[in-house]
């Protein structure tokens, strides 16, 4: 959606939204952000869900964090992982009031293992009924 005004254009998602629709790159949206916690997080967890962003190869110094890697997708293009330093990453570790590093990490997993439980069927159908 750029334009000569060079202007981005982000949209927050559902990440379960993202199994039925075509991706918002194909929608041409620069940035897409949004939370996993519909993947099997229960509201009163006691924290932040784990987060995602994506965007643009051309928008990625743009965004704060760092590269931490390269990966190959199911289609074997090449997919950059990053890490975004979270609030309390400066802190040392004895002044430290909480871990969210560690608990961003736990929360993540979570979502992995809901949908490895629920596999491709199960988490089109709970698309389908949200």
């Amino acid at each position: 959606m750029s334009s000569k005004f060079k202007v981005k254009v982000s949209i927050g998602v559902d990440v379960l939204s993202l199994i039925l629709f075509k991706t918002p790159g194909e929608y041409n949206f620069d940035v897409v952000w949004g939370t996993t916690q519909r993947l099997g997080t229960p509201l009163g967890f006691g924290g932040p869900h784990a987060g995602f962003v994506s965007t643009r190869a051309d928008n990625i110094r743009s965004l704060p964090g760092r590269i931490i890697g390269i990966s190959k997708d199911s289609n074997g293009d090449e997919a950059y992982r990053m890490t975004l330093q979270t609030r309390e990453q400066h802190i040392k570790r004895d002044k430290a009031t909480s871990n969210i590093c560690t608990a961003q990490a736990l929360l993540a997993n979570v979502n992995v293992m809901y949908a490895i439980y629920h596999g491709k069927e199960g988490m089109n159908s709970i698309a389908k009924d949200i």
